[in-house]
C-alpha cells in the first residue's frame, strides 16, 4: 500500500490537525505501507524521514503564519511520481482537482474532514449566520469527488450524512487518537482543592476565535467575580491575546504563550484540576483527550465533537456562556478528586492511536468501515 497524505496547511499553531497526520503517518509506515506527506512551503523541498519522504510544495503565504498550495497541478505532478494507491486529504477546497486526478486514475480518495464549515466560518467571523446555500453546494461537490468521507465525531457526521447517503458516498466515523504514553498523569506537587485553597484551570489552544479561548477567560473571570479564588494558566499564541487580556482584567488569568515540546504541555496539563476546552465548534478536540490522558478532567460545552469525550464521571458541559460553564466547574469540583482523576485517564486510555490508525488503514484498502464511538 502506498498512501500519500496531503496537509495543506504551515502554520506554528495549527497543532492538532498536525499532530494527527504525524501520528497517523507514523502508523502506516509501522504497518508496512510506503508514505509521502505533501506540505505547503516557501520553496520546493524534498526531505525523508523515519515516517516517509516530506515533500514541500512552492505555496504563497495567506496570513497567519499559514501557507496555502493554491496550484493543484503542482501537487498531481508529485502524485504522478510517487504513485499512490491512495490519497488521503485534510483540505476541502483548494485541493479539489486532485481528487478528480485520482478518480481519474483509479486512486483511493479518502477525505478527512476536520472541522464543520459553517460552524468555523461564524466563528471566525463573529457572525451567527452564514451562506447555508454556498456550503451545502460545496458538500455535495465533495461528496461526489472522494470515495469515503471520514469524520471524527456524530457532530462532524451532522454536516454530510444526508448530502453524502444522496451521492452514495460512504461516511465513516474514526475518533481520533490520543499519545498515552507521552500525556499521563505525573508525579507533582499536591492538586488539592481545599477550601480557602487555589481551584487551577488550564487553557491550552490556539488563541483564535474559532477555539473559543475568549470563552475560557470569560468563564474563568465568571468564577472570579463569585468568590471562587482560582488561578487560569492560558498556553498558546493567536492574533486575539490582546482581546483575551483585556477580557481578563484583574483576574488571576496568566498568558504563557506557545509551550514547545509535548512533554512540556503535559506537565502543565497534569498540574491542573481542571481543563477548559470549550468551544461549540470543535469537531473532535485533541486537547481534551491529552488533558484527560493526564488525568486532569475537562470541562466543555454542551455541544460539538468535544463534548463526546467526555462523561459524568470525568468532566461537565454547559451551554457555551460562561456561566453555564462556570456552573459546570463547580458541578465537577463535586466529584472526590482521586475519582475524577482515575476516570479522566480511563476514559482517554479508550483513544489509542492503535485503534485510529486500524481503521484509517481499513479505508485505504477500499474496506467499507462503518462508525465506531469509544
Amino acid at each position: 500500500m502506498r498512501i500519500a497524505q496531503l496537509a495543506n496547511f504551515v502554520g506554528a499553531t495549527s497543532g492538532g490537525m498536525r499532530t494527527a497526520i504525524e501520528q497517523l503517518g507514523q502508523g502506516y509506515v509501522a504497518a508496512g505501507a510506503e508514505r509521502l506527506l505533501v506540505i505547503p512551503g516557501p520553496v520546493d523541498a524534498v526531505r525523508s524521514t523515519s515516517s516517509g519522504d516530506v515533500v514541500q510544495v512552492r505555496a504563497p503565504r495567506v496570513g497567519g503564519g499559514y501557507r496555502l498550495i493554491v496550484e493543484p497541478w503542482r501537487v498531481t505532478d508529485v502524485l504522478e511520481r510517487f504513485a499512490p494507491t491512495s490519497v488521503e486529504w485534510s483540505d476541502k477546497l483548494t485541493l479539489l482537482p486532485v481528487a478528480w486526478w485520482a478518480r481519474r486514475n483509479g486512486v483511493r480518495s479518502v477525505l478527512l474532514s476536520h472541522e464543520r464549515m459553517g460552524d468555523m466560518f461564524a466563528m471566525r467571523t463573529g457572525l451567527e449566520t452564514t451562506s447555508k446555500v454556498s456550503i451545502g453546494l460545496l458538500n455535495r461537490l465533495i461528496v461526489r469527488s472522494f470515495d469515503t468521507v471520514v469524520v471524527t465525531s456524530a457532530y462532524a457526521e451532522g454536516e454530510f450524512r444526508a448530502v453524502a447517503d444522496a451521492a452514495g458516498c460512504p461516511v465513516s466515523r474514526v475518533p481520533l487518537g490520543v499519545d498515552l504514553a507521552t500525556f499521563r498523569p505525573t508525579a507533582g506537587p499536591a492538586r488539592r482543592v481545599r477550601a480557602g485553597g487555589e481551584l487551577r484551570l488550564v487553557h491550552a489552544g490556539r488563541l483564535s476565535r474559532e477555539k473559543s479561548p475568549h470563552l475560557a477567560v470569560a468563564t474563568a473571570v465568571e468564577l472570579h467575580r463569585r468568590g471562587t479564588p482560582l488561578r487560569l494558566d492560558v498556553y498558546g499564541e493567536g492574533p486575539h491575546r490582546g482581546e483575551l487580556e483585556e477580557i481578563a482584567g484583574d483576574a488571576p488569568v496568566h498568558f504563557h504563550g506557545y509551550v514547545g515540546g509535548r512533554a512540556a504541555l503535559r506537565d502543565r496539563l497534569a498540574a491542573a484540576d481542571v481543563s477548559l476546552s470549550v468551544c461549540p465548534g470543535e469537531t473532535f478536540g485533541l486537547t481534551v483527550l491529552e488533558a484527560l490522558a493526564c488525568g486532569t478532567p475537562v470541562v466543555t460545552a454542551d455541544r460539538g465533537g468535544a463534548r463526546e469525550l467526555v462523561d459524568a464521571t470525568c468532566g461537565a458541559w454547559g451551554a457555551p456562556a460562561p456561566d453555564a460553564l462556570a456552573d459546570a466547574v463547580l458541578r465537577l469540583l463535586e466529584l472526590p478528586e482521586s475519582r475524577r482523576r482515575t476516570a479522566a485517564r480511563a476514559r482517554a486510555e479508550q483513544y489509542g492511536w492503535d485503534r485510529t490508525v486500524a481503521r484509517m488503514l481499513a479505508l485505504h484498502a477500499g474496506d467499507r468501515v462503518g462508525t465506531l464511538s469509544a
